[in-house]
């Protein structure tokens, strides 16, 4: 028997009693706080949200607006393609979930039936695609790609169909007007991420997970404009997300268009004299590397001088633009982006950086003459110039004597300015400088160079110039590398041309020498530009000295066509130079044509009635062949042509850049004769395309079908629209869908 007395028991029993009330009680309260604060504090919140579980947003996109040419034929707009689609909505109210319905959809497909059953299934982490990425009650398409047949086949058996529908849908063309490509002008369209659905649910423009927007070019800077508003269709869903109502209905507001300032016709022909030119130079002899010039790549930019809008832009090696329509295969996308394919993708105009070689001795010409070297003083030109214990060489060895700056462009003397260049080192210090000057670098960064021009395309680079802080900043970089490959190789009796660099950068590689400012005087070293900076450039040498921000945008054109929107000129900055000083500049440029080392490629030219001013280049790239440059303006355009290891600047690129003068002005080939008549442009388009009362962009593309013929093509890449009629599937905007936009031809 227990000893502890009754009155202890009576107690414990009593603690652990009030314990227990007071833990129910706490729990009470807590529960009825909770109560209180779901139901009647966060009432109205969770009622919404309740309600808003029944509501269910299917997005439709709009369609997008079109990027037109200066003259309003379109460049990129849209085709109707018979899309056919499945309702999984509607599929799941059958007894096997529609799979009877899907295996017969593919037999007239011919699509394999699991493919078909595929494309409907809903993603997830555990599902591999293809698999469906949007909202489920979204209309599902199983091919973008049906023929009328296949449409009419569906349509005239809805009884076996049911869920599915065939209906003309608009998807992107790129047009390739007067077979023109301006693939990386234009850009593509390319699948958003979650990251992007996510961050557009609270914009005007919630986006789809299976819509595509602009990744690149003017699909991409212009996306917004080019989009439009999507539409967003309710619907009343019970608990088990059967739709058993519509709760309302946003129609989407289709997308504005975009004029640019290219000229489909100028752009055709700068690609073809651009291919051509880099086709004759792989059957040109190389005498240095002894072996035909590879000219593996090459870009031209033709430009209004007035303006610095951009009338053609082409960069090769280039590809199709609509192989990215609906999605590009895993095996197109490797070959674009495979090394052997040169990476099309690159649009070398704005992309593509090399040294400017001679080109850039418009610059050194500026600075000398601002540093105080008057312009017609004889400088000597000798075939070579000896500086330290190194020589160095003019082109070919070639010697004119005592000549003017003026005359050194013309023949495009390198020892006049290494000269120069050499005496402005030692003024500003040499390798121990206190506040030096530098002229050519200041001159340099003055011309726009070492930073983007601003042009309305995505991926500029900046180029470089190589002053005296980037050589810090590079020496900084790299100066671990270097001194422990110097100290490794210290012995070395041949060391190769890394370890040779390595040893002479490491104990003071950010030093200014002899060498890097003579070199840098005739566009070699470490500078880099691109064509698009050159072009700018050689523009406002034409105009008086503005420089402008490249545009390729002329203005936006809404749905209807009642707002128009100008993208105007923009002045980026001026050059440092006087008005003699330009001038002076000019009639150099201008006997670089007539009696300098271009004129061998402009025999007859007519110079008297349309003056032509260039500047030739040919740039030294170590362990490559050399890169023709070739910069010219006339009163009214730019044209600048560079080609990778394509030979000299005139003879790899000045026959072409003549061919699009000609073609531009209508001049006869190799003749004086012009008639402005056959000429695609000989005066800059300032005007924008015409606009119809009905808001549609006239043009006069003789490609387009009659307003108001909805044409359906059997394949989905027949530019001409050559297809039958199908009058069942004509959309309720005539047009709409086929264009983005009605145009009137």
């Amino acid at each position: 028997m227990s000893n502890i007395p009754e009155t202890g028991r009576t107690t414990r029993v009593t603690i652990r009693l009030v314990i227990l009330q007071v833990l129910v009680v706490s729990l009470l309260l807590t529960l009825g706080g909770r109560l209180w604060y779901l139901q009647i504090r966060n009432g109205q919140e969770y009622d919404q949200k309740a309600a808003n579980n029944h509501i269910q947003q299917v997005v439709t996109p709009a369609v997008r607006g079109a990027i037109l040419d200066d003259r309003g034929v379109p460049l990129a707009d849209n085709e109707t393609r018979l899309v056919v689609s499945a309702s999984r909505t509607d599929l799941l109210k059958q007894a096997d979930d529609g799979k009877a319905v899907l295996t017969r959809l593919a037999g007239v497909l011919g699509m394999k039936p699991q493919e078909v059953l595929d494309k409907v299934r809903l993603c997830d982490s555990q599902t591999p695609k293809p698999c469906w990425n949007g909202s489920p009650y979204q209309p599902i398409p199983i091919t973008d790609s049906a023929t009328t047949q296949q449409a009419l086949q569906i349509m005239e058996r809805r009884e076996d169909f049911p869920g599915i529908t065939a209906e003309p849908t608009a998807v992107r063309r790129y047009a390739g007007p007067y077979k023109s490509n301006s693939a990386q002008v234009l850009g593509y369209l390319g699948p958003v991420t979650d990251d992007e659905v996510a961050a557009s649910e609270k914009t005007d423009t919630p986006l789809l997970r299976a819509d595509q927007i602009g990744r690149s070019g003017l699909e991409s800077v212009y996306d917004e404009q080019l989009r439009g508003k999507a539409g967003v269709t309710r619907y009343e869903v019970d608990n088990l997300g059967r739709v058993i109502g519509q709760a309302g209905d946003t129609p989407a507001q289709p997308g504005s268009d975009l004029v640019t300032s290219i000229d489909a016709r100028v752009q055709a022909v700068t690609e073809k004299e651009l291919n051509d030119a880099m086709v004759a130079a792989r059957k040109t002899y190389d005498t240095v590397s002894h072996e035909n010039y590879k000219a593996d790549s090459g870009a031209a930019v033709v430009m209004d001088n007035r303006t610095g809008q951009i009338i053609a832009m082409a960069s090769l090696p280039s590809y199709d633009p609509n192989e990215w329509v609906g999605g590009i295969s895993a095996k197109d996308y490797a070959a674009l982006t495979d090394k052997k394919s040169d990476y099309p993708l690159l649009n070398r105009a704005i992309q593509g950086q090399s040294a400017p070689g001679s080109t850039f001795k418009v610059i050194s010409t500026s600075a000398a003459i601002n540093a105080g070297y008057p312009e017609d003083g004889g400088y000597p030109c000798t075939s070579s110039m000896t500086i330290g214990n190194r020589v160095f060489k003019n082109f070919e060895n070639e010697s004119f004597g005592d000549i003017s700056l003026g005359r050194a462009l013309e023949v495009s003397c390198d020892t006049v300015f290494y000269g120069i260049a050499y005496n402005e080192w030692k003024k500003d210090g040499g390798t121990d400088p206190k506040h030096p000057r530098d002229f050519f670098f200041k001159t340099a960064h003055q011309f726009g160079l070492g930073a983007k021009t601003g042009v309305d395309l995505p991926g500029e680079v900046t180029g470089r110039v190589p002053d005296r802080k980037w050589k810090q900043d590079y020496y900084d970089q790299m100066k671990g590398y270097w001194c422990r490959t110097a100290k490794a190789h210290k012995n070395d009796t041949d060391p190769d041309l890394d370890t040779q660099i390595a040893i002479e950068n490491c104990p003071d590689g950010y030093v200014v020498r002899a060498g890097d400012s003579v070199n840098y005087a005739i566009g070699q070293g470490d500078t880099l530009v691109t064509p698009v900076q050159m072009a700018r450039i050689y523009a406002a040498l034409a105009n008086g000295g503005t420089l402008y921000q490249p545009t390729v945008g002329k203005a936006v054109i809404s749905a209807d066509g009642r707002t128009v929107t100008p993208i105007k000129p923009k002045v980026a900055g001026k050059l440092p130079d006087t008005r003699t000083t330009l001038k002076y500049i000019d009639k150099a440029l201008a006997g670089v044509v007539t009696e300098g080392t271009a004129d061998w490629k402009f025999g007859g030219w007519p110079q008297n009635k349309i003056a032509l001013h260039a500047k030739t280049g040919t740039a030294e790239v170590e362990g490559k062949q050399t890169t023709s440059w070739f910069d010219t303006y006339t009163k009214d355009y730019t044209i600048v042509m560079t080609i990778s290891q394509g030979g000299t600047g005139s003879g790899g690129s000045g026959e072409a850049v003549r061919r699009i003068y000609e073609a531009m002005y209508g001049i006869k080939k190799d003749s004086a004769t012009i008639d402005p008549r056959k000429g695609i442009m000989p005066r800059p388009v300032t005007a924008l395309p015409k606009i119809s009362a009905d808001g549609a962009v006239e043009h006069t593309s003789a490609s387009l079908p009659a307003p108001g013929v909805l044409q359906l093509p059997d394949s989905p890449r027949t530019a001409g629209f050559d297809g039958p009629v199908l009058a069942a599937l004509t959309p309720t905007r005539t047009g709409r869908l086929m264009y983005g936009r009605k145009y009137t031809a």
